[in-house]
């Protein structure tokens, strides 16, 4: 097939275009119709919050004299999976504040109480906590229609806190707050009480009144999971901050001094054995290696906060989940855990990823200011790094190396509110090291066209400069080069249509050392059409939806590199089923290669009862063998279980199955298997084991280059963990890895005894 030809599947994308309009135009046509006389939503309730008249025990009981007169909004309406309907079960929500903290109280009806599904699990555990009954609400405390604070607690008073980015979708949970919560089961239901401290908010400066947005909602998960809140939420407006209540009041509230230093101790020893005697050596003991260290957070106003750390604490005490790295052509990207880079991160979000604060792999020190005076949002980050981790993107794979030294890094990041819900901003990020720099320098935007559309565009240019020795090895430009990149997108979000145009121009030239950006030298367009349609409540479907997707990327010398096109249906239903199908596409050129392959994957799983959860991915048909450059097939499986047993014991098991064949003989066999298993004693306290198996069969004949038959790993971890809150913390774990080989067993390679204690003090 000639280079500029599209494989054949592509060619009929208009006819499957025409039939999915064709296949949803009457219902449409009929929802449409319904939409009509709906559309006369009543105005989100405002309500004015008073100060509380007695003080507040957090029990989860809520009989103070308090919450007598606290403000009062109920859950009125159900936003899924019914559109706005009569709130199944009744539900109440209670707001008050004194001069240092705001207070929230829920009272939850329920017909069946013995069917509340609630169990105990580490806080932010939010893939488990969204299985139980909870409650949640949201704080926009600068009434921006931007930012919010979210906070969800179960009946048992699990916590879970994340940041919420309206702009650019962001919903982090990594984020934490400390804060005190409860929770109690009761014969009517359940009812949740939360303390939130001032000075964990961020909030407009100044002791006259205060209007802030608010939502509050309730997850109740039963065949269905029923979602309710405070609001109508109208399906034809894509922001969802702009629809809250407003909430007035909060008059005189104060952070206090707004000072917090968290030091820690982390004591470890690492056992390594010689890999110059492996198999037969004995592990050499390492020595035990006491790294103190401190942080502080200053609130220097309520909207502005500073962050300081010396010689900081981020070991990981959370084992990253495990991915399948063979066959692989790109870096693989692991999220952020560590809490100094987590606070404030939403204020450093650009469309195209500049900042990814993991890039940090050692730092020595780190300064951090964040907040928002009036209309503009600023944020400014600075450290010293002991190591140089560095990407080296290409159109075809991504290379990686590191230096071996000190370098500093900076990150500028300003962005201005315009009109009533769009923004402009400004990004600079740099690195210095002994013969090496990286600077980015751009600006970005966001424009609300409409209540249903959108457009958001970024233009960054760069500039780098490598060591001799580094650019030799790598295969990088010896003298300073530059290079640029660009990014837009125009996005359509209604009821029964979403579709999503985005342009992406990533020269070859361009770097993002602070960000991560594995490749570059693409031009990429796509088109992504997802009509959908909304079910009756206690219909045979909550949602059906459709999906028809293209992309095309080229090098920036024209070459056609990849071409993709994709048609799916979704379908979400009872017992919280979800079923996900597609066809797609794909012509790769790569390595001088052009490789065609047509393949289906699919995605599907159920929570058929309380805490009861599987699912499984898959892909099977045509596929690349990049180690080799050439067409291949491919069986792939992810399996997943996870279920409580009672509320104190969960068990996690995840399972990777690929088999890579060409013409019918094995290329390699690889499965990854990884088992979670944790007793929670209570909110704060929970024994976790962890282990992490990989075992890949190659078969070396079909090889190229000379490869191990087999290799094999083994990785596990036992961990004791007591929380008070995200900062006071006491960690007692161990880690024992191993490698194996078709010749030689799964032998123990190295072992790690760890102990961290942390203290957070707040004045």
């Amino acid at each position: 097939m000639k280079r500029h030809e599209w494989p054949r599947f592509l060619l009929v994308l208009p006819l499957f275009v025409l039939f999915g309009f064709l296949l949803m135009a009457a219902p449409m046509a009929a929802q449409e119709k319904a939409a009509v006389a709906k559309k006369e939503y009543p105005p989100a309730r405002n309500a004015v919050v008073t100060q509380a008249v007695s003080h507040i025990k957090i029990d989860g009981r809520l009989d103070e004299e308090a919450w007598q007169k606290a403000a009062v909004l109920e859950l009125l309406y159900e936003w899924q999976p019914g559109e706005n309907i009569p709130a199944p079960v009744k539900t109440e929500v209670l707001i008050t504040y004194d001069r240092t903290k705001l207070y929230v109280g829920f009272r939850c009806f329920d017909p069946e109480p013995q069917k509340i599904r609630a169990h105990l699990m580490d806080r932010d555990a939010i893939d488990t906590f969204i299985m139980d009954d909870h409650v949640s609400f949201v704080f926009d405390t600068f009434n921006d229609e931007r930012r919010a604070f979210q906070f969800r607690v179960n009946p048992l008073g699990v916590q879970a806190d994340a940041n919420f980015s309206e702009l650019e979708g962001y919903e982090d949970f990594s984020w934490d707050a400390i804060w005190a919560s409860a929770g109690k089961i009761t014969d009517f239901g359940y009812t949740v009480e939360v303390a939130i401290p001032f000075n964990q908010l961020r909030f407009a400066k100044g002791g006259m009144e205060q209007t802030w947005g608010f939502e509050a909602d309730r997850s109740w998960p039963r065949s269905v999971r029923h979602r309710m809140s405070t609001h109508v939420r109208d399906r034809d407006r894509n922001c969802l901050i702009c629809q809250y209540n407003k909430l007035s009041g909060f008059q005189n509230i104060s952070p206090g001094k707004n000072l917090e230093f968290d030091p820690t101790l982390t004591v470890q020893r690492s056992d390594a054995m010689d890999m110059g005697t492996f198999p037969d050596g004995e592990l050499e003991n390492g020595k035990i290696k006491a790294e103190p260290g401190i942080s502080a957070r200053w609130g220097v106003t309520p909207n502005l906060m500073l962050n300081a750390t010396v010689n900081p604490d981020f070991s990981q005490v959370e084992a990253d989940a495990a991915q399948l790295d063979v066959n692989t052509r790109f870096a693989l990207r692991y999220p952020e855990k560590r809490p100094f880079f987590l606070e404030g991160g939403d204020f450093f979000l650009t469309p195209l990823e500049m900042v990814f604060t993991r890039s940090v792999a050692d730092p020595l020190w780190g300064g951090k200011m964040t907040g928002k005076i009036g209309a503009n949002a600023v944020g400014v980050f600075v450290t010293q790094d002991r190591i140089n981790n560095l990407l080296f993107p290409a159109n075809q794979s991504t290379g990686m190396g590191s230096l071996d030294e000190n370098v500093w890094g900076g990150v500028f990041r300003f962005r201005r509110d315009v009109g009533r819900n769009s923004t402009v901003g400004f990004l600079y990020t740099g690195r210095l090291g002994e013969d090496y720099s990286n600077h980015v320098v751009g600006a970005d935007g966001f424009l609300r066209l409409s209540g249903t559309k959108t457009f958001s565009w970024q233009a960054l240019y760069s500039r780098t400069d490598y060591p001799e020795l580094t650019a030799s090895a790598q295969g990088q430009d010896a003298n300073p080069f530059s290079g640029y990149a660009l990014f837009g997108n125009f996005r359509h979000d209604s009821r029964n249509l979403i579709y999503v145009l985005t342009y992406e121009d990533l020269g070859s030239d361009f770097r993002a050392d602070f960000g991560f950006v594995p490749r570059v030298d693409t031009r990429r367009l796509t088109l992504n059409v997802h009509p959908q349609l909304w079910g009756r409540p206690g219909g045979w479907f909550d949602t059906l939806a459709f999906q028809v997707y293209g992309s095309r990327i080229t090098d920036h010398e024209g070459r056609q590199t990849d071409i993709e096109g994709r048609i799916g249906v979704g379908y979400t239903g009872p017992l919280q089923s979800v079923l996900q199908v597609f066809l797609l596409s794909q012509k790769i050129l790569y390595q001088g290669v052009e490789i065609e392959r047509t393949f289906n994957s699919g995605y599907m799983e159920m929570k058929p009862r309380s805490g009861l959860w599987y699912w499984l991915y898959w892909e099977a048909g045509d596929a690349v063998d990049y180690a080799n450059a050439r067409a291949a097939s491919s069986i792939l499986l992810n399996p997943s279980l996870e279920v409580a047993l009672g509320r104190h014991l969960n068990l996690n098991v995840n399972h990777i199955y690929e088999n890579l064949t060409l013409k019918g003989d094995r290329i390699y066999l690889a499965n990854l298997l990884q088992a979670r298993l944790i007793y929670n004693f209570n909110v704060r306290c929970f024994l976790r084991a962890i282990v992490q198996y990989s075992d890949i069969q190659y078969n070396p004949s079909l090889y190229a280059s000379p490869v191990e038959a087999r290799e094999k790993g083994l990785f596990t971890q036992l961990l004791f963990s007591y929380k008070i809150n995200p900062q006071t913390v006491l960690f007692l774990g161990y880690t024992d890895s191993g490698i194996g080989t078709a010749n030689i067993d799964l032998t123990r390679a190295s072992r790690t005894f760890f102990l961290k204690i942390g203290y957070a003090l707040v004045l």
